[in-house]
């Protein structure tokens, strides 16, 4: 656990203390600040809880897209640097290292994430909407943050530079967030298989709208798990050749 939390520690203190770090933080805030201004504050006359479902709509989307650019160096940046056989070297086992490096990630972007707050709330303060369906849609948020961080970190075990692994992350995400499409022209048994690994459309909706749907945390975690022990196996592979 000792090694878990000090990896975790230098993956936040890397983005907290690097204008990369920052840069994301600003990128973040100012196309959700652009979003929330065009699309719910609007002259038409609209419910509190559409203003706020539309809030957690696109920011679902810079949620992921911030995930990719912070899991694409995990590993990719330490092996172009060389620094990947410190990592190698170490007593510590690969699961510790992806743990720690995948929780660094998800802190930071959850960080990121709640800077966002101050949207939901002005909708609450000027409108009906509760501290509950705030509360649901950021579980969502951060559940979709999780898987995220866990394909690019995945993409990034797997790529040789930055570059190549936000390719391969962000190819991984768009399978997923397909599957709503792919479930509509496939036969059957196969659309409701693709239907259930839809990322967004099934499983994140839900909570936009306000309800935590059990089904879709278990699918977002087990998700995760999976990429996080593909990403660990790759890592002993390397360690043992």
């Amino acid at each position: 656990m000792k090694a878990i939390y000090l990896l975790t520690k230098r993956e936040l203190g890397y983005h907290l203390n690097t204008i990369w770090g920052y840069a994301l933080i600003a990128f973040v805030l100012l196309i959700d600040g652009l979003l929330f201004n065009s699309f719910s504050l609007t002259d038409t006359p609209r419910f509190s809880s559409d203003v706020l479902e539309d809030f957690f709509y696109f920011s679902s989307g810079t949620t992921m897209i911030a995930g990719i650019f912070l899991s694409m160096r995990l590993f990719a940046e330490e092996r172009q640097s060389n620094t990947i056989v410190l990592l190698e070297t170490t007593p510590i086992n690969e699961a510790q290292v992806v743990t720690g490096k995948f929780l660094g990630a998800l802190i930071f972007l959850m960080l990121i994430t709640l800077l966002t707050l101050y949207m939901p709330i002005f909708i609450q303060i000027n409108g009906k909407v509760s501290w509950a369906q705030i509360a649901t849609g950021y579980l969502g948020l951060f559940s979709l943050a999780s898987v995220t961080i866990s394909i690019g970190l995945l993409g990034s075990t797997m790529a040789k530079n930055q570059l190549f692994a936000a390719i391969i992350g962000a190819g991984i995400l768009v399978v997923f967030l397909l599957g709503w499409l792919m479930g509509k022209i496939a036969e059957a048994p196969l659309d409701e298989v693709f239907s259930y690994m839809a990322l967004f459309d099934r499983h994140y909706q839900p909570f936009m709208r306000g309800r935590i749907n059990t089904e879709s945390l278990f699918f977002y975690l087990s998700l995760s798990f999976l990429f996080l022990l593909l990403a660990t196996r790759i890592l002993q592979t390397r360690r043992q050749s």
